[in-house]
């Protein structure tokens, strides 16, 4: 695998879902929790996605129960309660795992191109890999990083010209 482009994930109907779909845009992945104590940050992250997604800009949301079991219930909870919550708009996928044996492809390779605070491990729920418009990783935050402290690297990374 080469970009971010190459990964098929699941929707949140167990339906395949290029992320080729995204192909040319600025990406955000995060993998998420309902019930955990940076779940407000759900907040930041919309506004992020408000203020940026007209310009080329996606929020990929991957819910994650890894973590203390923060993140229970199925599909339509998780969407009922942040969209009761925090109104958020940005698409959201199915479950996964982000760590060990069971890791999702596509996690592995976001970990593969850039380490964190536990080296290649994801710290916890609402870590983030930022991806350029050629599907690169090009930075990764802590779960610790609120959204507003990323507004800058999206914003460059919009400036930037696209090259083929």
């Amino acid at each position: 695998m080469t970009s971010i482009y190459d990964f098929t994930v699941m929707d949140q109907a167990n339906q395949a879902f290029p992320l080729s779909n995204f192909q040319g845009k600025v990406l955000l992945l995060v993998n998420t929790a309902t019930g955990c104590g940076l779940t407000p940050q759900y907040e930041g992250l919309q506004s992020l996605y408000d203020q940026f997604q007209d310009q080329g800009f996606e929020i990929l949301d991957f819910p994650c129960n890894q973590f203390m079991g923060q993140a229970p219930g199925s599909a339509e909870e998780i969407n009922s309660f942040c969209s009761l919550h925090y109104a958020t708009t940005f698409p959201r996928f199915a479950k996964i795992k982000v760590n060990g044996a069971e890791t999702d492809p596509l996690y592995q390779w976001l970990k593969d191109q850039a380490s964190g605070p536990l080296g290649k491990r994801i710290e916890w729920n609402f870590a983030k890999f930022l991806v350029n418009q050629e599907g690169q990783v090009v930075q990764r935050f802590s779960s610790k990083t609120l959204p507003e402290e990323i507004a800058s690297s999206i914003q460059k990374l919009l400036a930037s010209p696209e090259t083929d």
